[in-house]
Formats: C-alpha cells, sequence, structure tokens
C-alpha cells in the first residue's frame, strides 16, 4: 500500500519520509546521525529521556507515535482483534477439525472391518498411517512459498481443502494395500497446505503476546476432532452398516469427505487474506493492522515484500533456533502419539465397541478445556517456558501410570492427563512465530519446515504402538516418556538461546525502560546507541508511514519473549 505523507507533530524531530527526491542522510532527524564512515549504518542515540525508567508508550509518544496505551487505540485493537478472531479462527478450527477427521478416521475404520476388508497386516496398516507424511513433508514448504506469494490463502486454502476432502472420500474406494498406498500420499499431499498456512495466518494477524492463546484455539481443532470423530463415528457405525450394500467403514470416508467439500466451499466467502490485502477490511484498518504488527514485530511484516524465497529459505537453515525449535516439536509429537491409537487404548479399558468411541469425547474435551486455559494464561504472562514443562510433566505422569499398573481405573485417569500434555506442544506452535524474525518469508518457510520435519514424529508414532504390546503397552509408554524428557531439555535450550539474544539486543540498541551499560544521572538515564541497517529502518518507515524514528524505536523496542 502507498505511504500518505505523515503530518508532524509540534516540537517532534521532522517526520517526513524517504522519498528517491530526499535519500536518507537529507532528512535525517537531529538525534540520528549516519556515521561517515559507513553509510550502511545508522546510529540513533535514545539519551533524550528526562526519566531513568521510560515505558515504551510514553517513548513513543515523546517521539510522536500514537499513544499504544490510549483508551482509544486499545478499544479500536480490541474491536479489530475481535473481528478477526470470529471471522478468521472460527473457520479455521472448523477447517482443523475435517482436517483430522479425514486424516485419522483410518484409525475408527481399523476395528471396524476395514483392515480385514483390505486384508492389511499390522505392518502394512501402519505403513498406510505413515505414507500421509511422505507427500505431508515434502510440499509443506513448497505450499508455505507459494501462498507467500500468491497472496490470497482465502482462495488458495479453500481449494485445498476441497481437494483433500474429494481424496479422503475415494478411500472408500481402496480394494487392496497397494490402493490405500496411493490414497494416503496423495491425501498427504492436498494437506500439506493447511496447517503451516494456518500457523502462518495467525503469526500475520495477532502479536507475539495474542500467539499463544490462537494457537491453542486452532489447535483445539485437533482435539475437538478426536472428541466429534468419537460421536460421528458412533453414529455411522450403528446406523450405516450395510445401507446401499456399503460397510459402515466406507460410510465413515463418504460422508466425511463431502462434509469437507462442502465446508471449503463456504470458506472461499469466510476466509480472510493478510492484513494488508483482506477485502473484509476498510483500508484505515488494513494500515492499523499491518502499523500494529509492524511495532510489534520491530520490522515491516508484509508478506513477499522482503527479500525472495530463496534469501529465506538460506536464513532458515542458517538458524540455529529452527532446528531445535524443530527437534523440539517432533519429540513432542512422538511422545503425542498415542492420539493416533485412542480408540485402540479405550477399546483394552472396555471391551464394547461403542461405549470405548463415546469414552474418548470426555477425555478430549478436558484436553481442549486445558490448552485453551494453558494458552490464555500464558499470553496474559508473556511467558512461554513454564507453559510447556508443567504440561509434559503431567503428562510424563501419565505415562508412568499407564506403564506401572493394568488397573482399568487408574489407566482411564492416565489418560486424561495424558491428554491435557496437549498443552504443551499448543505453547510451543505459539512459541514458534516469536522467535523467528521477520523477513516474511523465511517466517514462512521456518514455520512449514519445523512442521513437516515434526512430522518425522507422527512416521515414527505409527510404529511405538503395535498390537503385539497390548494391553498394557508399557513399551510405548516408557518410549512417549522418554521423548517428553527430552523435549523439557530442548525448552530449557531454546530458553537459554532467547536469553542470551535478548541480552545481545540490550547491548546494541539500548533498553526501554532499563538503563543498561550507561550512568544514571541527575538529568536521567544514559543509553547505550543503536545501530541499525540504513536501508531496514527506510524501509520500514516507508512501509508503515512512520518516522524514521519510530521505526528505529520499533526496532529497539523488539525482545524475544521466554
Amino acid at each position: 500500500m502507498a505511504p500518505t505523507e505523515p503530518t508532524t507533530s509540534p516540537g517532534t524531530a521532522a517526520e517526513a519520509l524517504p522519498t528517491p527526491e530526499r535519500p536518507l542522510d537529507s532528512q535525517t532527524p537531529d538525534d540520528v546521525t549516519v556515521d561517515g564512515d559507513d553509510k550502511e549504518k545508522t546510529e540513533f542515540d535514545i539519551n533524550a529521556s528526562t526519566e531513568p525508567h521510560m515505558t515504551t508508550a510514553k517513548l513513543n509518544k515523546a517521539l510522536g507515535d500514537v499513544d499504544t496505551e490510549s483508551p482509544e487505540y486499545k478499544e479500536r485493537e480490541r474491536r479489530l482483534v475481535r473481528r478477526i478472531d470470529i471471522q478468521l479462527m472460527l473457520i479455521l478450527v472448523l477447517i482443523y477439525i475435517l482436517n483430522y477427521l479425514d486424516r485419522n478416521n483410518i484409525t475408527t475404520a481399523k476395528d471396524n472391518g476395514f483392515v480385514r476388508d483390505l486384508n492389511l497386516t499390522s505392518t502394512e496398516y501402519a505403513t498406510g498411517l505413515s505414507l500421509l507424511y511422505v507427500g505431508y513433508i515434502t510440499l509443506q514448504i513448497p505450499s508455505n512459498i507459494l501462498m507467500t506469494k500468491i497472496g490470497r490463502p482465502s482462495i488458495y486454502i479453500p481449494c485445498c481443502v476441497a481437494a483433500w476432502g474429494i481424496v479422503s472420500a475415494c478411500t472408500a474406494a481402496c480394494k487392496t494395500f497397494h490402493h490405500l498406498i496411493a490414497v494416503r500420499i496423495i491425501l498427504g499431499m492436498v494437506e500439506a497446505c493447511f496447517f503451516p498456512g494456518a500457523l502462518l495466518l495467525l503469526s500475520c494477524w495477532y502479536k507475539k503476546s495474542e500467539l499463544a492463546t490462537r494457537s491453542a484455539i486452532l489447535f483445539s481443532g485437533s482435539i475437538l476432532s478426536n472428541a466429534f470423530s468419537g460421536l460421528i463415528s458412533a453414529g455411522i457405525l450403528n446406523n450405516m452398516d450395510g445401507k446401499a450394500g456399503l460397510p459402515a467403514w466406507k460410510w465413515l470416508f463418504l460422508i466425511e469427505g463431502a462434509i469437507t467439500v462442502a465446508v471449503a466451499i463456504a470458506a472461499l466467502f469466510i476466509l480472510p487474506d493478510f492484513p494488508h490485502n483482506s477485502r473484509f477490511l476498510s483500508m484505515e484498518d488494513r494500515e492499523f493492522l499491518v502499523r500494529r504488527m509492524a511495532l510489534d514485530a520491530g520490522e515491516s511484516d508484509v508478506p513477499g515484500e522482503s527479500g525472495g524465497a530463496i534469501d529465506g529459505l538460506i536464513l532458515c537453515f542458517k538458524d540455529v533456533k529452527v532446528w531445535v525449535l524443530a527437534f523440539m516439536l517432533t519429540t513432542a509429537t512422538i511422545g503425542l502419539g498415542f492420539n493416533q491409537y485412542m480408540p485402540t487404548l479405550t477399546r483394552t479399558l472396555f471391551d464394547e465397541k461403542v461405549k470405548s468411541l463415546l469414552i474418548t469425547v470426555p477425555i478430549w474435551f478436558f484436553s481442549f478445556l486445558i490448552c485453551l486455559f494453558n494458552g490464555i494464561h500464558s499470553d496474559r504472562t508473556r511467558e512461554r517456558t513454564w507453559h510447556i514443562i508443567v504440561p509434559l510433566s503431567v503428562g510424563i505422569l501419565g505415562f508412568i501410570i499407564s506403564a506401572a499398573t493394568l488397573n482399568t481405573g487408574a489407566r482411564f485417569f492416565a489418560l486424561f492427563i495424558e491428554a491435557s500434555s496437549y498443552a504443551g506442544y499448543t505453547c510451543i506452535l505459539g512459541w514458534i512465530a516469536p522467535s523467528i524474525p521477520r523477513p516474511s518469508y523465511k517466517r514462512a518457510i521456518s514455520l512449514a519446515f519445523i512442521n513437516a520435519f515434526s512430522q518425522l514424529g507422527n512416521i515414527s508414532a505409527s510404529y511405538v504402538w503395535p498390537a503385539k504390546w497390548k494391553p498394557s503397552f508399557w513399551q510405548s509408554n516408557v518410549i512417549s516418556l522418554t521423548m517428553f524428557v527430552a523435549c523439557i531439555m530442548l525448552v530449557v535450550l531454546h530458553r537459554t538461546m532467547l536469553q542470551r539474544e535478548n541480552k545481545k539486543l540490550d547491548k546494541a540498541r539500548g533498553v526501554v525502560g532499563t538503563p543498561i551499560g550507561g550512568k544514571s544521572t541527575g538529568e536521567g538515564a544514559q543509553y547505550p546507541s543503536m545501530v541499525v541497517d540504513e536501508d531496514d529502518i527506510q524501509g520500514l518507515a516507508a512501509q508503515q508511514n512512520i518516522s524514521l524514528q519510530q521505526a528505529m524505536m520499533a526496532r529497539a523496542n523488539f525482545r524475544y519473549m521466554l
């Protein structure tokens, strides 16, 4: 969007934006200096404060920026965020419910004639489960690059959703193991767009302090799908078996696939694009939301406008944080692999087929409530580490109980607390985007890569719960417990890395609110100078229609969330 000429507040430095006719060094404010020996860097000395501990809002206001703490600003922000929640989150959660139903209805079909009719061995069934992730892993990065380049997720995502609904329904036509292989690989390919694309959308619409709650709400789609799957499956298995000469498991794929296609058509008219080009917002609201995200991130946040895909790919793989997050999510995924076998686990507790399906509903509903509470509390406290470690530790306790006893009541209780450990997983999802600074292509590729890499955990989990280990599955529980311990260690490592990064930012840019590296005098605190890239700051100022001072201030205020 083209920036308009900003106004100049009385008493502030020059607010004019850089233009080709007026280069940066000809319009630099008094307290912004360009080093004559190095035109690539701009130095901004934050020593104008008369208060030793200025808040970000006060300093922004002193520099001519809008007061983000004012009632008017907060009310407008609340109104827009509420609108985004209604329009974006509701449709994403609904799609995610269907995503998990279509992907995992094979686990329900397993004990209801699917394995028998296709004459599958235990290994062939596990292979059919895991082969979905071949296409799913391979296409996630290209999909996010393509969605960023096209810039129209409102069209791209619904088309992919309709495709996987059709492919999922085609599972009903499978007659051999080879048919199953083909359908599962194609299903993984068309499903690859959704989850990394949804995470990218959330990171474009929501600030760091809002992502854990929205990640928990999004992932609640998979949790609720587990609950709904039991209800829907019980209804279909009881009422559709033999209808039109088809077994119940075929109706399961046909009905759920048809529902997915219908929702995909509706999503074409509901799902928004990115903040800068959403057709549901006025130009003023677009500018407000884009600027809000840029000030939160400390840099421009318009997808596709910062560097190219190749640059983003290189930056992604060079960032150690990306690899730590990838292994963190993978170990958590393996530990949560019991999700794929929940109907089998409840069947070891209750012999009746329908009852074993229905009993999964309260388990997953409890998990949903814990995830939601944990995500909201994480955002309010602006903390991630302990909101991941505590749920995983509770899950470890559940695995210990399951491995140590065959008592029905104890194992049923253990399933509840094991399922509640999903709260830690959703907080990991909400930690990814805030841990990976822009440019937008790097963020899009990193989100896709981390999620794709973690699917190796789903492939591994397909073999962690073999039927030969029934009914105790103690070996499976020990493996899951070990993975959670490894995940906790990676969480601590990641926090340590971010703490070091924040200390570097403190030294390089100065701290707004805390004197660092300077002496406090009666005149006020002395802060270190902030050295930044001239083109980077100029681009941020022009993109967001703010002054150079405000752009520098946004960059100076950025810190990683721990």
